[in-house]
């Protein structure tokens, strides 16, 4: 990691675990980076901070949930206040699935949009006023490889993350000349608790880890490479393993992908 984290101020959606934990890990240990920690869990998020070594100075913890996405020029407003501005905003935060459409409640199709997308929308476009006002700044945004093409027990998900790909690429041409760049981050298998955190058909959480994620990249080694896509400013980075493969797929040979999607193990 270069200097391009130093002496700015970032924010971290979902920073209590998983992506979100090894982002703040990195950039405590690699960055004069000064960082605001967000999720629901406002404990943890202390806890967070607590583990990386972060002074109490270089670190403020914001709690928020995407869901109540009505509240995000006030959290945003709060931001600002914590260091005078916000350089770069990663949005991390998201909600996983393992359903099958037909089994889906309406309303649990209806969260996963709201969570992962709105309120994703929500944030960055309360944040973007103050942005501008101070010159520019970095808009991060963690989509998936189901941000890219669809599989079995994700539909509402990828339906949300394919969202995030339409707006996301539709703000960096709006904002080319406003010095923000936006860069997209589309993760494979990574070592979290996505898949224990997924909500199923009636909106209950699975609970247990899906194989595919257990056996993914260390959450430590695909923050680091995520920090180095952000600071090469990249529109969009694959990061993962085999399983990235799909995107390639997915442009040059959409009806190998097709056959191959539905006879894979998704779980």
């Amino acid at each position: 990691m270069n200097t391009y984290f130093d002496n700015k101020v970032v924010w971290i959606t979902g920073a209590s675990s998983g992506i979100g934990e090894a982002l703040v890990n990195q950039l405590a240990a690699k960055s004069s980076a000064r960082i605001i920690l967000s999720s629901r869990n406002k404990e943890q998020l202390y806890a967070v901070a607590e583990k990386a070594g972060l002074d109490v100075n270089r670190f403020a913890v914001l709690p928020l949930d995407l869901e109540n996405y009505k509240k995000m020029p006030d959290i945003a407003a709060e931001a600002i206040e914590k260091f005078g501005k916000i350089d770069i905003l990663i949005n991390n935060a998201g909600l996983s699935q393992r359903s099958l459409a037909m089994e889906t409640d309406i309303e649990v199709d209806k969260r996963l949009m709201d969570i992962d997308f709105i309120g994703t929308v929500a944030l960055t476009k309360a944040i973007l006023p103050y942005m501008i006002r101070n010159g520019g700044g970095h808009i991060a945004v963690v989509s998936s490889l189901m941000g890219v093409f669809g599989a079995p027990m994700r539909s509402s998900y990828a339906a949300a993350k394919h969202a995030l790909h339409g707006f996301f690429d539709s703000l960096r041409a709006e904002l080319y000349t406003k010095n923000i760049a936006v860069t997209i981050i589309c993760p494979g298998f990574v070592q979290t608790d996505i898949s224990i955190n997924a909500v199923t058909g009636d909106g209950s959480l699975q609970g247990t880890m899906d194989d595919a994620t257990m056996k993914g990249m260390p959450a430590d080694v695909f923050a680091g490479k995520m920090l180095v896509a952000i600071e090469k400013k990249k529109n969009q980075a694959t990061i993962g393993g085999q399983e990235v493969m799909g995107t390639y797929l997915k442009r040059f040979f959409p009806a190998m992908l097709a056959k191959i999607v539905r006879k894979a193990k998704v779980v």
